[in-house]
């Protein structure tokens, strides 16, 4: 709703006092690392919102021993219920939206900002350095009735409130996102937009330069994941699938696993046929669209920052460095080093990582392949006496998924204890539960230490140092200052 006599959009409004606009969703991997992260520097833990974390435990446990159809049909409607009406993009601006991801750092003083890719591992990094991560990317959520596995009928649909949402946004491209297979309980009543800034919002300049101290650092996370899309239009890329085990090539083939998948869920069609994708783009989550860099490095020049890029290929990648990081920081601040926490999907909680003595490790969902790269970095380092877990659930049991006794089996290389937190065996993936049991049950472990002092550039560039092979830090030229570019291997 407009004000159109004064300019005033009654979401900018509420955002300006923290309040989110309608049409941002809660639980989403972008929001969950910035509230983390804004809660961490405030000095507070980040707990399940609305009604006591207790108390969704106790509805969630009731709905995850009903039948798999009823649970299913209760997280369908919970994502068309948090979702917003197609008629909200009108009312949809980016620059309200960072206004409310603004609100959640405290005003003070901060020796640089992370800014670019979604990434559970950088609310760690943030929280460490003690900075701020400010994301390309926000989500927007409409709701619709489409047949899941008909995503030609799903991209018609959505052209028209595309286009009104880049005609009051020129400064984004929306990066649409049909999964059928790991979100197949939402995707027949809720569209999924990506907004992807191309330019530096005005509001995070201003918050930059009102709160970094003189020569502070840039951090720019920049994530090279691409997908196999649909460029619709200018600033308009549908993508079909999202990241997992299966690879974008899968969902296009027509497999006998796609079929038997589809087969199970009672679908109509024995395979998807997507619209023809026209070339690898940033992938709409977890990727860099790299038309931010430009404008993020000219805003630095101007202000006498530095810029550090840091480039990786797939959005786990960076998981490795941030625990081993961890691990040097812990030991100069003496606190233990041998116990690890495997955080998964949105379920971050950098305050009790910290307050706990857990060495973070962010997994990017429940599939194979998170957990592959998980125990190659469990080879590759020194063993840990104590694993804890959480696991998101989705719901489904989905094409690529890793099954409990997969992730059981990582636990079980602890060298002393391996525990679940949050984590209903028997109910999982359709647990709806894990998301306010994980942050309830986290609070039970044992350990009480003091926050270190946070990490300082010069702990960072000894550990980069120290890291060889592993991490290759590649020195280059910026204009009036000099940067590196950290290539995550």
């Amino acid at each position: 709703m407009q004000f159109s006599s004064i300019g005033l959009n009654v979401s900018d409004i509420l955002a300006a006092f923290g309040r989110k606009p309608q049409y941002i969703i809660g639980l989403d991997s972008a929001t969950a690392v910035f509230q983390g992260l804004g809660n961490y520097l405030k000095g507070k833990d980040f707990p399940a919102k609305g009604i006591s974390p207790s108390a969704k435990a106790l509805v969630g446990e009731a709905i995850s021993h009903l039948s798999p159809q009823a649970v299913a049909t209760a997280s369908t409607w919970s994502g068309w219920f948090n979702a917003s009406s197609p008629e909200i993009v009108d009312d949809v601006r980016v620059e309200t939206m960072v206004r409310w991801v603004l609100s959640q750092y405290p005003r003070r003083p901060y020796s640089g900002a992370i800014l670019g890719s979604t990434n559970g591992a950088a609310v760690h990094l943030g929280a460490a350095l003690e900075i701020p991560w400010l994301p390309q990317t926000l989500l927007v959520c409409l709701r619709h009735f489409q047949d899941p596995d008909d995503p030609k009928q799903v991209l018609e649909w959505a052209k028209g409130p595309v286009k009104r949402l880049l005609a009051n946004n020129p400064d984004v491209s929306v990066y649409q996102m049909h999964d059928p297979n790991q979100d197949r309980v939402k995707v027949p009543r809720v569209a999924y937009f990506r907004l992807k800034q191309t330019r530096l919002s005005d509001r995070y300049k201003q918050f930059l330069v009102e709160n970094l101290s003189p020569g502070a650092t840039l951090f720019l996370l920049e994530c090279q994941y691409s997908w196999l899309s649909t460029r619709v239009s200018d600033r308009h890329y549908f993508q079909f699938g999202s990241a997992g085990m299966l690879t974008p090539e899968d969902y296009f083939d027509h497999s006998e696993q796609v079929a038997e998948f589809l087969k199970q869920h009672g679908s109509s069609h024995q395979y998807w046929e997507p619209p023809a994708p026209d070339g690898s783009f940033p992938e709409s989550e977890w990727g860099f669209d790299p038309a931010l860099r430009e404008d993020v490095e000219a805003f630095a020049r101007e202000h006498g920052y530095r810029v550090r890029r840091i480039v990786f290929e797939a959005p786990q990648d960076l998981s490795p460095l941030v625990a081993d990081l961890h691990r040097l920081w812990y030991t100069e601040a003496g606190l233990p080093t041998n116990r690890l926490l495997v955080e998964s999907f949105a379920y971050l909680q950098p305050w009790w990582t910290r307050h706990l003595g857990l060495v973070p490790y962010w997994t990017v969902f429940n599939d194979q392949r998170s957990a592959n790269e998980l125990d190659r970095y469990l080879d590759s380092t020194e063993p840990y006496d104590e694993i804890y877990m959480n696991l998101f659930s989705n719901g489904i049991r989905g094409l690529g998924q890793a099954p409990i006794e997969r992730w059981r089996s990582i636990l079980d290389r602890a060298k002393q204890q391996g525990q679940f937190v949050g984590v209903d065996e028997d109910t999982y993936p359709a647990d709806l539960a894990s998301f306010p049991r994980h942050y309830t049950e986290l609070k039970k472990l044992n350990g009480n230490y003091a926050i270190p002092k946070p990490l300082t550039l010069e702990q960072l560039d000894r550990f980069l140092a120290q890291a060889g092979d592993r991490y290759a830090v590649n020195w280059i030229e910026a204009t009036s200052s000099q940067s590196y570019q950290l290539q995550v291997r």
